[in-house]
């Protein structure tokens, strides 16, 4: 790239900044830029989820009961909007296949979520989460898992999607346990169909079981975090690869055009004003520093 001038002929002005060091102290910048803004809208976007989730819980954890057939007419029916919706169902539960969700932490505690269908009049099972046991003398079980109401129940229970896969991980094999929610794997596992879109976790039951239920869920915090300053930092650090990137231009200009005379005029003016102000500790301190050095 040329920029118009001979090799040995000096920049004069802003000249410099055409240069190809500079254009590439530019291309740099702008990259940064470029990598700050995506994490500032990385950032965006998860403030924007959990402040969707706060919505969600207002909305939807106190809603009055909705009958589970009218909230998941089809057996895959689900909504994201659906979480934490309260719903209510009939039916009597299936201990015979009853499920142990594994590696469920309480307050750094492992254990295990019991996961019992619930099945209605139509036949159709929808799995009850029913909550938390701890981890037993034996370590792969719990030393033993409450008992649900017997006979017909109606239960209050808030709407989850259908978990994921564990990447890596299969089901033990011959056994009542699950590594996750994934209601198809548990459909698997299970004599009546079931809702494969969204499980619940209880919330009542009535009648009230006759021992204590498994240990329950509290109620989601609504904290959107530090998204947002994070989001604006990202930002900051942008602007200030541009600042930073122009007080390099203002000295670099600075040391080009010395023999100019505005310029020169502007630097003593400068140095009038340094001058000028008092001086702080650490100046004096500096200065008899250096002038001991010199005698």
């Amino acid at each position: 790239m040329h920029d118009g001038r001979a090799d040995d002929e000096p920049f004069v002005g802003w000249g410099f900044v055409r240069s190809r060091r500079w254009l590439g102290y530019l291309a740099i910048a702008v990259g940064f830029a470029i990598l700050c803004t995506l994490f500032g809208m990385w950032q965006w976007d998860r403030r924007n989820e959990a402040v969707r989730e706060n919505q969600q819980i207002a909305a939807n954890y106190d809603h009055t009961p909705v009958p589970v057939q009218d909230a998941l007419p089809r057996a895959g029916s689900w909504n994201d909007d659906q979480t934490w919706l309260r719903v209510e169902v009939t039916g009597r539960y299936d201990v015979a296949d009853q499920l142990l969700v594994r590696n469920r932490v309480h307050n750094g505690q492992p254990g295990f979520e019991v996961l019992t269908p619930l099945v209605t009049a139509d036949g159709r099972a929808f799995v009850v989460d029913r909550g938390w046991v701890p981890t037993g003398n034996r370590q792969d079980a719990p030393d033993s898992v409450p008992a649900p109401p017997s006979g017909q129940v109606t239960v209050v229970a808030r709407l989850q999607q259908s978990e994921p896969r564990i990447p890596g991980r299969t089901d033990p094999a011959h056994t009542d346990q699950v590594q996750s929610v994934t209601l198809t794997d548990v459909q698997k596992k299970l004599d009546a169909p079931i809702w494969t879109g969204a499980y619940g976790q209880l919330a009542s039951e009535s009648p009230a079981p006759s021992q204590a239920r498994p240990l329950g869920w509290d109620r989601p915090s609504a904290d959107t975090g530090l998204h947002l300053s994070y989001f604006i930092q990202w930002f900051m650090f942008a602007a200030g690869g541009f600042g930073f990137l122009a007080y390099l231009m203002v000295q670099e200009y600075r040391n080009l055009n010395q023999d100019d005379p505005e310029e020169r005029e502007r630097a003593q003016e400068r140095q009038r004003r340094k001058d000028a102000k008092p001086k702080s500790d650490a100046d004096i301190e500096d200065e008899l520093v250096e002038s001991t050095r010199r005698s």
